[in-house]
């Protein structure tokens, strides 16, 4: 059972959940995902599959993404690839499609993604360092400060929070609830904000940690 799908931030929103309380909650268009290549331990060294999702059109692919495709009998490349990792010799074949009815109301998943891209910011943004005085005359308002000391060390520590490029970075959001599960359009409703901007691609998986206990 593949518990991991390859997924697009579609936005955020707010439903109602069975107690009547309003839940914020980010829109995740999740998969489908078709299985391009299956790896088992006797082939590749570990057991994995490496999933598809959405497509690219034939003039943005190169021919060996084509070929790889056509392995699977698709007609077009998939436009993302992830490979997912697995403990037991994997059941599924090249061509099969993974749905979001991998997933149940009320679970925990964990969600992979880019974040948002910041350019070039100072510290006080980056690292929310406090700063100068903010009256006038100071001189000495959103700069960095001090970085290092004279003689000894008579350098700069490692890691000292300096300006330089902010977000555009992989985060991992985890233990996010699925609220609703939408198998007809693709949807799952988790509560919560993933990273990224909207039409970002993502990654959701059943929570590694922290998982719900279900009753026996």
């Amino acid at each position: 059972m593949i518990s991991t799908l390859i997924g697009k931030k579609i936005g955020m929103t707010q439903v109602y959940d069975a107690q009547n309380v309003l839940v914020p909650v980010s829109v995740v268009e999740a998969g489908p995902c078709t299985v391009v290549q299956v790896k088992t331990v006797e082939t590749d060294g570990y057991n994995a599959v490496q999933l598809g999702f959405s497509q690219k059109k034939a003039k943005n692919a190169s021919k060996a993404e084509l070929n790889h495709a056509k392995k699977a009998n698709l007609e077009q490349a998939p436009r993302v690839l992830s490979e997912v990792r697995l403990a037991e010799t994997p059941t599924f074949k090249p061509g099969d499609v993974v749905t979001v009815e991998a997933f149940k109301e009320g679970q925990y998943v964990d969600v992979i993604g880019v974040t948002k891209g910041k350019g070039f910011q100072g510290v006080v943004r980056r690292f929310r360092v406090a700063g100068g005085p903010a009256s006038h005359g100071s001189m000495f308002h959103r700069r960095i400060g001090a970085i290092g000391m004279r003689q000894t060390p008579g350098r700069v520590w490692k890691n000292q929070a300096m300006p330089g490029h902010m977000g555009a970075v992989s985060r991992t959001v985890q233990n996010l609830t699925v609220v609703k599960v939408i198998a007809e359009k693709n949807l799952i409703l988790v509560k919560g904000a993933v990273p990224g901007a909207n039409g970002d691609d993502l990654i959701v998986r059943t929570a590694i940690k922290g998982q719900r206990k279900t009753a026996s």
